[in-house]
């Protein structure tokens, strides 16, 4: 009766084991779906971010040129009835119109700084999972 009662308990043993280890496989994959529905949201948000500076890039770009235009026509025009020479006008406005489309780029780029982009939370959060996952297999 022992022999017996001894198998007995070693099945018991088994299916607590194997319902043990189903249950720490099923938590893996809630936490894992967990994860990826935070990257997606992470992701979406840097997404967003990206377009937002495009966009100032895009306006600073567009709207820049034709008041650029009108701006270097002018500041010419007045340089050249002080008595500038007109090349010498024509390029002092060509200068002052780099000037400022650098200062717009430069804004537009900045955003976009790529460690602004990383998505941090959700690879502090994998390490943690890595942590706990290791933990349940212990």
């Amino acid at each position: 009766m022992s022999i017996q009662n001894d198998i007995r308990t070693s099945q018991n043993d088994l299916r607590t084991i194997s319902t043990l280890l189903g249950d720490a496989l099923l938590q893996f994959a809630k936490l894992f779906q967990n994860e990826v529905d935070l990257a997606k949201a992470e992701l979406g948000e840097k997404v967003q971010k990206v377009g937002s500076a495009l966009v100032f890039i895009a306006g600073g770009a567009l709207l820049v040129i034709p008041a650029l235009v009108m701006a270097l026509f002018a500041l010419s025009a007045a340089m050249i009835g002080a008595g500038w020479s007109q090349p010498l006008s024509y390029l002092t406005s060509a200068i002052v119109a780099a000037v400022i489309a650098g200062i717009l780029f430069a804004i537009g780029i900045n955003r976009l700084d790529a460690r602004g982009l990383v998505p941090r939370e959700t690879m502090r959060q994998l390490d943690k999972d890595k942590d706990t996952v290791k933990g349940m297999v212990r």
